[in-house]
């Protein structure tokens, strides 16, 4: 054992195992480590939303001189008086923490909130929508090698099955009896299968965080090594 005597590694490893320490229950230490990696992580965000975005964005197309010390690319870009506006209606946001004027904040709002899906839509749909429908469209009989792949057939198969099983599943207009009915609850199979792997994926990038933070404690903190 090689305990580490650089201060950093000591606070990273009193943090965390104040986190550990919920595992016991609810108590102070863990209230403060949780509340110190929000604030720090507020803060951090908050700091880099202003330097990666605000700066060069905004600030820096309305007067380019203001940022030249910080970024020396924008000396002599010409002022771009258009940006002004998103400025106002980032100002109007803040109006929310002024009470008597909180409601001004919706225009804003309501502006953020309509780009946002107006612009997602299209993007939702390449996606989301019309992407897992090109995917979905596969030839049963799998012939992409110049010969028959069983296991590519296979797989196929299970695919597209599996999808309209699952879109007759939510298909409420007919009754779930005889043949509808069984394609349907194959369909919850098909559905299990798949919200099971993700949770799965999800479990098993938690695990990941949790090896990592053992790793530390036992190696860098403690200094343990295992034997040739």
């Amino acid at each position: 054992m090689n305990i580490s005597s650089d201060i950093q590694v000591w606070i990273a490893a009193a943090l965390t195992l104040m986190i550990f320490s919920f595992l016991y229950k609810d108590n102070p230490f863990y209230k403060f480590a949780e509340h110190l990696f929000v604030g720090v992580s507020a803060a951090y965000w908050m700091v880099q939303g202003f330097w990666a975005t605000l700066m060069p964005n905004l600030f820096g197309k309305i007067y380019p001189p203001m940022v030249e010390f910080a970024f020396p690319g924008f000396a002599g870009n010409d002022p771009e008086p258009l940006h002004i506006i998103p400025l106002i209606f980032g100002l109007l946001l803040l109006t929310r923490l002024i009470p008597p004027i909180a409601t001004v904040s919706r225009l804003a709002m309501g502006l953020v909130i309509g780009f946002a899906a107006g612009t997602n839509l299209t993007r939702y749909l390449a996606s989301d929508f019309v992407g897992q429908i090109d995917h979905t469209m596969v030839s049963l009989i799998d012939m992409s090698s110049g010969s028959f792949s069983l296991g590519g057939t296979i797989n196929n198969l299970v695919l597209v099955s599996g999808v309209i099983a699952g879109l007759i599943y939510f298909f409420f207009s007919a009754e779930h009896k005889g043949v509808v009915g069984k394609v349907s609850r194959y369909g919850i199979w098909v559905l299990m299968v798949s919200f099971g792997a993700a949770f799965g994926y999800t479990v098993m990038a938690r695990v990941s965080l949790l090896t990592g933070r053992m790793a530390f404690l036992l190696f860098d903190w403690l200094g343990l090594r295992g034997g040739a």
